[in-house]
């Protein structure tokens, strides 16, 4: 693609599942915001200032557009990372709103180790339910009666998805329980799944999403009421007294300021608008090429017979390793000839080190920016490797 015409011949990044690579319109946002409007968002009168507030607030708006969700019953907010987003949920909800917390057998550590924490800062067991390996969660199995519920929709693994992620959002509503979905490897390539969700609090990150590091909250109006807001300072009141304060997320215009202490990232959300904006216009022949790309490079990995590969189906996200090789001497003779892939146990370790008792692994995660010939490539230096 022409947008990642920085991209040199020869490189191959398959790293997309940490960080994507970003395209010229969003890296033009960015230096634009730097060079010319430089401002403190909501702060300043000035005219770079409303500049600012004005693409803030588009980016806001687009990212609830781009999941089909009106601002009458979410609020978007932003912050560092989905680690950090998720964490600043669960550290201020009030006290005795549930009798357990939930999380599931394939998780990140984001939510894996938060709730771990939860559960022993509130002194309420912790249930780890295991997915299904179509990455559904069976939900005869389990009783999320007030409970709160933190899972993924995409697996960091393998892309695998939480296909009935709606029923159990259903169920667990049913149950009176409250769901925080980490929807980091969902958003870019698969956010159908949560188009017009009902989810109580979605964290992501931008940087998964062609954007620039940025975390995202899309927070559900009604769940503010159940926050203790802890986590306080400046940009998030409208006036202090000697012992008072009153919060600007009083106010239904400004309810994201309840999850935004301090100076935001402005210029980063700026440019996570124009990623938005690019994402809504890549076209159908685009994203052919990265299904056949992905396609291609799975079934490679499965017919090789020296290649263990985790995944079932066929993903964007894909991991394995090879027999009687080190996962990390291969990632390095892999960045020996170009090839940018993660190694290790991608902060699953529960899941992939203690369940399944997996040797370390290599994980390739693909983006639009994948070429035919980039697929060529890492097929002819695994030939090489696997021989």
């Amino acid at each position: 693609m022409e947008d990642f015409d920085y991209l040199r011949e020869g490189d191959v990044y398959l790293d997309s599942a940490c960080q994507s690579l970003r395209p010229r319109p969003v890296i033009d946002a960015l230096n634009r915001y730097y060079t010319e409007h430089n401002s403190c968002g909501e702060r300043v009168k000035y005219a770079w200032g409303r500049e600012t507030d004005e693409l803030v607030e588009d980016t806001r708006e687009a990212m609830l557009k781009y999941l089909k969700l009106k601002s009458r019953d979410y609020s978007v907010s932003f912050t560092l990372n989905t680690t950090y987003g998720i964490n600043l949920l669960l550290s201020q909800f009030k006290p005795g709103l549930f009798k357990k917390v939930v999380t599931s057998d394939i998780e990140h550590n984001s939510p894996f180790l938060s709730t771990m924490s939860f559960a022993r800062k509130n002194d309420i067991p912790r249930e780890v339910i295991v997915r299904e390996e179509d990455g559904s969660i069976d939900l005869s199995k389990y009783d999320f009666t007030k409970a709160l519920v933190v899972v993924n929709c995409a697996s960091n693994i393998d892309g695998r998805k939480l296909l009935n992620v709606k029923d159990l959002i259903k169920k667990v509503h049913q149950q009176k329980g409250i769901i925080i979905i980490d929807a980091a490897q969902a958003l870019a390539h698969s956010p159908e799944l949560l188009y017009k969700t009902e989810a109580d609090a979605i964290c992501s990150s931008a940087h998964k999403m062609y954007g620039p590091s940025l975390g995202i909250m899309i927070v559900r109006r009604d769940l503010f009421s159940k926050i203790d807001t802890s986590f306080i300072g400046g940009g998030m009141v409208d006036d202090v007294d000697k012992e008072t304060y009153k919060l600007s997320a009083e106010s239904e215009n400004h309810a994201y300021t309840k999850f935004e202490s301090g100076l935001q990232a402005w210029g980063e959300i700026v440019a996570f608008g124009q990623a938005l904006k690019w994402l809504n216009k890549v076209s159908k022949k685009d994203k052919k090429n990265f299904v056949e790309c992905y396609t291609r490079l799975f079934e490679y990995l499965e017919n090789n017979p020296k290649i263990h590969l985790i995944n079932k189906e066929a993903n964007p996200t894909m991991s394995f390793y090879i027999e009687g090789v080190d996962s990390h001497l291969a990632g390095g003779a892999l960045s020996s000839r170009g090839i940018m892939a993660r190694t290790g146990y991608f902060c699953v370790h529960y899941y992939l080190d203690h369940v399944m008792h997996y040797p370390p692994l290599i994980r390739f995660s693909l983006g639009y920016y994948i070429r035919p010939e980039d697929i060529d490539k890492t097929i002819d230096v695994l030939e090489r490797m696997t021989k």
